[in-house]
């Protein structure tokens, strides 16, 4: 019988959780990572077709369950709000890329 090695792959979605609950995952980070490169929470939002309310709620609840919050906003208006990532948010999307960039390198090392 020759029989074709089947070859398998490690796959997951890890999220870091707060007391609260779910603090930072992939997609609260695709978010922040949105905030940064359009300075809106709006702009982020449509920008990975999510609603204008689920983005607030979810910066909103990020920034609850921080020490320091993540996004800094300004209310819009005649000049125009905006929103922009502070130092934390910044740092959790680096933690959160390390840790995924070493799971990622570990999985490679993994056989049965």
């Amino acid at each position: 019988m020759n029989a074709v090695p089947l070859t398998y792959h490690l796959r997951g979605r890890f999220w870091i959780e707060s007391p609260q609950g779910t603090f930072l995952g992939q997609g609260r980070v695709a978010l922040l990572e949105r905030i940064r490169e359009h300075g809106s929470i709006s702009a982020a939002a449509r920008s990975i077709q999510m609603s204008y309310r689920q983005a607030w709620e979810l910066v909103n609840s990020m920034n609850t369950h921080s020490d320091t919050p993540l996004v800094s906003s300004a209310t819009g208006g005649k000049g125009g709000g905006g929103a922009s990532l502070t130092e934390t948010g910044e740092k959790a999307i680096a933690v959160y890329a390390d840790f995924d960039d070493f799971l990622a390198k570990r999985s490679e090392s993994l056989t049965l």
